[in-house]
């Protein structure tokens, strides 16, 4: 079973996701910050694939992405690090890129490295619907790769129920149509949005993302959804800190308050 599935299967509440974007803050630390993380008790990692028009980001990760890019992260190279990382790390890995380098890639021999250095799922945040039905759906599932497909609050219910009966893993709630960054607190409207999403009783699990960042805003994607995805706040802290494991403390210690 593709591990994504398997820790859907095992734990259906505060799962806790981390994203953070490979040759950031260092070129080498990719393989390290992994190890890392699963150690202080994260389930599931989002590793970035830097891009130089990062659309749906917000200002830290783009940042992060323009100076992973300096310091010559490449797609390429994300995968060389990757190579044995499964002799230690046992949670699902999941790669959030833009559809530019995994074109240049080509998106079979993407899927092939993928499942050669145990990527579980992948995030194409400007995937087209269509083009996943039709191109790129049957090449992930050859390779039993989970394409991870984006819901916002401008999503219509019928478009949500169609994502959720032609995808497999989780479905990304986004809490927001703005790009990421942290919040202090979700509103009524993004609430509403919540239960609104909640009352639709979706056949697959729902993780919340962009935003997360306080104690307020991680009980309430944990209140609406299985679990909650962090990035831009850890990846501010792990800039500060230069080092994975304090900034995941630091992160810890930021969301009881």
């Amino acid at each position: 079973m593709n591990r994504i599935n398997q820790l859907f299967a095992t734990k259906s509440e505060k799962i806790l996701s981390i994203y953070f974007c490979a040759g950031h803050p260092t070129l080498e630390g990719t393989a390290d910050t992994i190890r890392t993380l699963e150690q202080k008790g994260v389930d599931m990692i989002e590793v970035g694939i830097p891009f130089s028009d990062p659309m749906a980001d917000g200002p830290v990760i783009q940042d992060a992405a323009t100076k992973a890019l300096r310091n010559g992260m490449t797609l390429r190279k994300l995968f060389s690090q990757l190579d044995g990382i499964r002799k230690d790390v046992k949670m699902p890995l999941i790669l959030m890129g833009y559809l530019n380098p995994v074109m240049q890639f080509g998106f079979e021999a993407f899927c092939q490295q993928c499942v050669k250095v145990g990527i579980d799922g992948v995030i194409i945040p400007d995937l087209p619907f269509k083009d996943y039905q039709e191109e790129y759906k049957p090449i992930a599932d050859k390779y039993d790769i989970r394409i991870i497909m984006l819901i916002t609050p401008e999503t219509s219910d019928e478009r949500i129920r169609f994502i959720d009966e032609h995808t497999d893993g989780f479905i990304y709630m986004v809490s927001s149509a703005a790009t990421t960054g942290a919040q202090n607190k979700f509103d009524e409207t993004k609430q509403s949005y919540f239960s609104r999403i909640n009352q639709m009783n979706l056949k697959h699990p729902c993780m919340i993302g962009f935003g997360i960042s306080n104690k307020q805003t991680l009980e309430t994607a944990q209140a609406n959804a299985a679990g909650a995805i962090i990035g831009s706040k850890f990846v501010k802290l792990y800039e500060e800190t230069q080092d994975a494991g304090k900034a995941m403390d630091n992160l810890l210690d930021a969301l009881k308050k």
